[in-house]
């Protein structure tokens, strides 16, 4: 009986703790994982170790090896770099879906069920921007289609939206265990497939839900509470030109603060008479 308490214990305390899924048979150390494989990155290779080992002795008589293959252009171990040349590779979404699909650069991907790309029309003119899949979303591996997503379908229903006049993706392809929010690094590793996918999209409106979205992508310090409501011009170094940006608060928080959706309202509105007429004030 006690065995069973202590059991039940750890479940609850699992439980508030916000682990929801069961991802492995048994535990793993991924911190220890991940120190082993920054260890291995960090050893020299093969060549460069007989390179080393060859320096430290007396040369021998013979006749001079070739010359060593150049460095490799990515440091090895770094995933945001990594991430920045496969996302500057890619000339179509269809490539860059398949390369997110395929890189293991981002820690995240080994806990979570789906790749969560994108959602909606691939020429729409309005882009929106959130911050992580959830846990429906990581089930079904559609961005927003969870509470928050069933929300965010009736604020574009409100102005003559949906989602085939939209398209809607994430800051992270991946859901963080318990739904956490991102750290810096996992938002620096992926932020490049997700500036690619904009510049692939070329929207001509770009909202960003959420002050993580917002900050991330505009660059600012800011809280939603400040941002919400402007309008900012977004680019990267690849782009011609740039898109117009606007934040509002993040359709999970106004399930939490329903009092917000007014200030949301009049961000709408602006999104409405922009889509219509035109560049907004700044």
């Amino acid at each position: 009986m006690g065995e069973d308490r202590g059991i039940r214990a750890l479940l609850d305390w699992y439980a508030r703790a916000g682990v929801d899924q069961a991802i492995d048979h048994a535990p793993r150390d991924r911190y220890g994982e991940a120190e082993a494989a920054v260890a291995v990155a960090r050893e020299p290779a093969p060549a460069q170790a007989a390179a080393q080992a060859a320096a430290s002795r007396e040369p021998a008589p013979t006749e001079p090896a070739p010359d060593a293959p150049p460095a490799p252009l990515l440091p090895p171990g770094d995933a945001t770099w990594s991430a920045h040349e496969i996302a500057a590779a890619c000339t179509s979404l269809d490539q860059l879906v398949a390369a997110v699909g395929a890189f293991d650069g981002c820690a995240l991907k080994r806990t979570a069920t789906s790749t969560v790309i994108g959602d909606g029309n691939p020429q729409a003119a309005l882009m929106i921007v959130g911050e992580a899949p959830g846990a429906e979303e990581d089930r079904q591996g559609l961005p927003f289609v969870g509470p928050a997503g069933r929300l965010l379908d009736r604020m574009l229903a409100a102005i003559g939206l949906d989602r085939s006049a939209v398209y809607i993706t994430n800051m992270l392809p991946w859901r963080p265990p318990g739904n956490r929010s991102p750290t810096a690094e996992e938002l620096a590793i992926c932020q490049p497939f997700l500036e690619r996918q904009i510049e692939l999209i070329a929207p001509r409106i770009l909202v960003l839900v959420g002050g993580i979205a917002a900050k991330a992508l505009l660059g600012r310090r800011e809280g939603i509470t400040r941002l919400r409501g402007q309008w900012f011009p977004f680019s990267t170094p690849r782009m011609e030109g740039s898109i117009q940006a606007t934040a509002t608060f993040h359709p999970a928080y106004l399930l939490r603060s329903p009092q917000a959706k007014r200030e949301v309202w009049r961000d709408l509105l602006a999104i409405e008479e922009v889509m219509k007429n035109g560049d907004a004030e700044r």
